[in-house]
């Protein structure tokens, strides 16, 4: 499938996952960045697979069952303890992207206050990956259903630009495309 995806297209695939065997065989198909959810915290083979493959990595943060006394804090620290293993491993920063996880394990409320406080997410060092696409948080916040969450998803994804994200991550590529176009002439020209 991945082969089939990389041939077909002319931006880089990226595959999902946290086992170093999916992302070796995932890349040797094609796959030129690997988005590990667990950030190097499920496979002990995985940070050493993707340094020997050489590709970039998105390090997430996920965190089930939520329970946070300091979001943002035990964020960064979990987003540090991913790098370190990154590092640990032969992966150069520049190599490096972080994701918060919207939407893994966190409140309607706690999404929001990521995206409020990307900033402070942003002075860890590294390029940040937002992928608030039709999730919950936007449902419960408009009361809509999963395909009608375009507006909250431009809202989102504009927010999080202005708040430092580098990358989003989308579903409805064409109008998010725009909103990220006009959201970076309006905070970095």
């Amino acid at each position: 499938m991945v082969e089939q995806v990389a041939a077909a297209v002319a931006v880089p695939v990226s595959i999902d996952t946290y086992k170093a065997s999916v992302a070796q065989r995932a890349v040797a198909a094609g796959a030129s960045l690997v988005n590990d959810v667990w950030g190097f915290k499920r496979d002990a083979a995985m940070a050493a697979t993707v340094a020997g493959l050489g590709v970039p990595v998105v390090l997430m943060h996920n965190h089930p069952g939520g329970g946070y006394r300091d979001l943002i804090g035990e964020i960064t620290a979990s987003l540090l303890e991913s790098v370190a293993l990154a590092r640990s491993a032969g992966i150069l920063d520049e190599r490096i992207v972080l994701d918060p996880g919207i939407g893994f394990g966190k409140t309607r409320d706690e999404n929001l206050e990521i995206i409020r406080r990307l900033p402070e997410l942003r002075a860890i060092g590294f390029p940040l990956l937002v992928g608030p696409s039709r999730k919950s948080f936007i449902g419960k916040t408009l009361d809509l259903p999963v395909d009608e969450r375009l507006e909250g998803t431009a809202a989102a994804v504009a927010l999080g630009i202005a708040g430092g994200a580098d990358i989003v991550r989308v579903h409805d590529v064409k109008a998010m495309v725009r909103v990220a176009r006009m959201a970076d002439a309006i905070v970095r020209t």
